[in-house]
């Protein structure tokens, strides 16, 4: 593709602030053009209007693809991740019409789009590419064999549970580093990461063995180019469904600081009713001494330097009461990077200078 490209939205029926979430990152944080969103239950709104605080601001809400195609769309980007990673039947059309008609796809959903016939037969057609942003590298290492450049700082974001926003975190902290004038690089390990870094692994996509290795080999590729390494968390370790993608990727990524992230309006476990969230102290606890397990006896511990909070369910009053909560309970800098802007983004990459110069 020549130049940068002019993404649309495939969100269709789904475009909202619990189910768009790759829709939702890129809007936010793409370095590319973004021309709309495709959702025909929501045709004719800005997609600020749908999302809130800003994001999506001048970028429409279209019935259909052919509405796109005449805002010169040339990829089309799955915007949302439906239950299980498969393609809802919904998307199926849709695609095979981009496809046909020449139109790049990207998809992050584990069900791959090629494997529908319909859709191989499009791309034929269309002689479309189909970038599958889920997709491991071939050959991978097992862990445990590579050294990063020395001087380098590994910064991990670590969950109270999947989906409270450590993409986001981690974005925001690479910029917030970038402020404060150090060489920052954020490290994607999903695929709406991946979606905007424009490289990476999605290591739930990784067989298991190699998980720490594929976390390894992008944490020292990314150290020869950056002083503070800032690598995407992915699920939680209380987690009962995702908590083996998230320890191997604690232990490939062998971090020097932790940022604890959380949704403050969630005291259940993602798809169980029935598992309350650990307290954020506790959960301090359980990383650093999870992160310890793979760790040399000498080295130095790997530490939680703060939490970053995802408030966007709460009513600005509450909101700060959960920020102070946060650091009263554990004793650290709490912001939400978000909703404070570069301002609680600042105070959550300082405390990471300041533990970075204790050692």
């Amino acid at each position: 593709m020549n130049g940068q490209p002019r993404v649309a939205l495939l969100c269709e029926g789904l475009f909202t602030t619990t189910t768009a979430k790759t829709a939702i990152g890129a809007l936010r944080y793409a370095p590319y053009r973004i021309v709309a969103v495709v959702d025909s239950t929501r045709e004719g709104v800005d997609a600020s209007a749908v999302l809130g605080s800003g994001v999506g601001s001048g970028v429409p809400v279209v019935a259909s693809l052919a509405v796109a195609r005449g805002l010169g769309v040339d990829v089309l980007l799955v915007g949302t991740a439906a239950a299980g990673g498969r393609l809802p039947a919904s998307y199926r059309p849709i695609l095979a019409e981009a496809l046909a008609a020449g139109i790049e796809v990207w998809s992050g959903l584990h069900e791959r789009v090629l494997d529908d016939p319909d859709l191989a037969a499009a791309a034929d057609r269309g002689g479309a590419r189909v970038r599958e942003l889920r997709e491991p590298p071939r050959e991978l290492p097992v862990g445990g064999h590579r050294t990063r450049r020395g001087g380098t700082r590994v910064v991990l974001t670590v969950g109270s549970d999947a989906s409270v926003g450590k993409m986001t975190a981690s974005l925001e902290l690479a910029r917030a580093l970038a402020r404060a004038g150090r060489r920052a690089l954020f490290v994607a390990t999903g695929q709406t990461g991946i979606a905007i870094a424009g490289d990476g692994i999605s290591v739930d996509a990784v067989i298991s063995d190699f998980v720490a290795g594929a976390a390894e080999q992008m944490v020292c590729d990314a150290a020869e180019q950056a002083d503070w390494v800032i690598v995407e968390g992915q699920g939680s370790l209380t987690h009962p469904g995702f908590s083996a993608v998230t320890l191997g990727l604690l232990h490939g990524s062998a971090p020097d600081d932790l940022v604890l992230c959380h949704d403050a309006s969630r005291v259940r476990m993602k798809g169980h009713d029935d598992l309350p969230l650990r307290s954020l102290d506790e959960l301090v606890r359980i990383y650093e001494t999870a992160a310890a397990w793979s760790r040399h006896p000498d080295a130095e511990p790997a530490r939680v330097r703060a939490v970053a909070l995802n408030t966007a369910a709460l009513a600005s009053s509450a909101a700060s009461a959960a920020v102070a909560a946060a650091t009263t309970l554990t004793g650290l800098p709490a912001a939400d990077p978000v909703r404070e802007g570069s301002a609680g983004a600042d105070r959550i990459a300082r405390a990471l200078l300041m533990g970075a110069h204790a050692g």
